[in-house]
């Protein structure tokens, strides 16, 4: 039905519920891109509020409203169920958790098209009955954007054949008149940026406590957090109370990922949980340095001592420390920022990752049911 040597154009259905925009959503939409560029046809399932459904419609790509609210609401299985029935797909592609579970309840016939799932966080996955339902026996392949999450569904009981590995990429243009150098900023003030959504995942309160230990050296710093979500209220208390009132700003949702690595000198990721970290990636290609912690595949894209520094998680002190030490050394934070940015290209471009699944989609299709 399919094979390496059938480039007949396909038709996929695309179902991602979430109405954050974030890492995953640049994917999805970069994957959608390339598609309707291929001459694919794509339809998209997503949240009606979200960034990703809106965005969609400037690729006149077919964008149906989905809200779940969690795993177990399936208000939207019947409605599902008689798209899949008549629309004669030939993939639908679940991009997150809350999507996936929906193949639990949708038609498993020899006529239903192929069904795959990206699995993109790397939160271990328990080994029993419901993650082999889950992950071998509802979707027919797997995609894992990191070797990390490839070892978690690995020691979780995934089957191997199932898993391909293609890592998340970035469009390296859009940051190309971004450069490492340092950004304008008064007194001549390191600026160190962070973007991701304010949960207790991505350990902004270790940054935060970080800043206040180099503000105690007399190190001159400034902090931009983009990002919104959950913790906002408690994190700006966390700066009132650490007397970092004058040192941090946070920025909310940020629309222009280019211009905010522009206004920064050294990008900060203290996460506690990351799949491969897009916006590490993102500031690799915008030139700047990284300091992130050594988690997931955090590890496999920001190389230690070549175009940034890993420090452990949950440690403020270790943390600081590498921050101070590009600080202080703004040729090695240049150098850095530029091993990154190539970095990024030869490894992880949007592109890539567009072309890999597209093969996996043919491949799939030529395997038999």
């Amino acid at each position: 039905m399919g094979g390496r040597g059938d480039h007949r154009r396909l038709k996929i259905l695309h179902i991602d519920p979430e109405r954050n925009w974030g890492g995953g959503e640049v994917q999805v939409l970069g994957l959608l891109t390339h598609l309707a560029a291929k001459g694919h046809h794509s339809e998209l399932l997503a949240h009606p509020g979200g960034l990703l459904f809106a965005r969609c419609r400037d690729l006149k790509i077919t964008a149906r409203p989905i809200v779940r609210r969690n795993d177990l609401d399936v208000r939207c299985v019947a409605s599902l169920r008689r798209l899949i029935r008549e629309s004669g797909y030939d993939v639908v592609h679940f991009h997150t958790k809350r999507a996936h579970t929906l193949a639990l309840w949708l038609p498993r016939d020899k006529r239903r098209p192929k069904y795959v799932v990206t699995r993109r966080m790397d939160y271990a996955e328990p080994r029993g009955w419901y993650t082999n339902l889950l992950y071998n026996r509802s979707v027919d392949g797997v995609v894992a954007i990191s070797q990390t999450i490839d070892d978690v569904l690995n020691r979780a009981g995934v089957d191997k054949e199932k898993i391909r590995i293609i890592p998340s990429g970035v469009d390296s243009r859009i940051f190309e008149n971004v450069g490492p150098q340092k950004a304008v900023c008064n007194n001549n003030t390191t600026v160190v940026g962070c973007l991701g959504a304010l949960e207790e995942r991505k350990g902004h309160q270790y940054l935060l406590e970080a800043a206040a230990l180099l503000k105690a050296e007399g190190l001159k710093i400034q902090y931009k957090i983009g990002g919104d979500g959950s913790l906002r209220a408690r994190l700006e208390q966390e700066v009132t109370r650490l007397d970092l009132g004058n040192d941090v700003q946070f920025l909310g949702f940020v629309t222009d990922a280019a211009q905010f690595f522009a206004s920064t000198d050294i990008f900060a990721m203290p996460s506690l949980h990351e799949g491969l970290g897009v916006a590490a990636l993102e500031a690799m290609a915008a030139g700047k340095a990284v300091v992130a912690t050594r988690i997931g595949g955090l590890t496999e894209s920001v190389l230690d001592g070549i175009n940034g520094l890993l420090v452990p998680p949950r440690n403020p002190r270790a943390l600081a420390a590498a921050m101070a030490k590009l600080a202080r050394s703004p040729s090695l934070a240049e150098s850095m920022g530029h091993k990154g940015r190539e970095h990024v290209r030869q490894n992880f471009s949007l592109k890539n990752m567009a072309l890999q699944n597209e093969s996996y989609y043919y491949d799939l299709l030529a395997a038999p049911s």
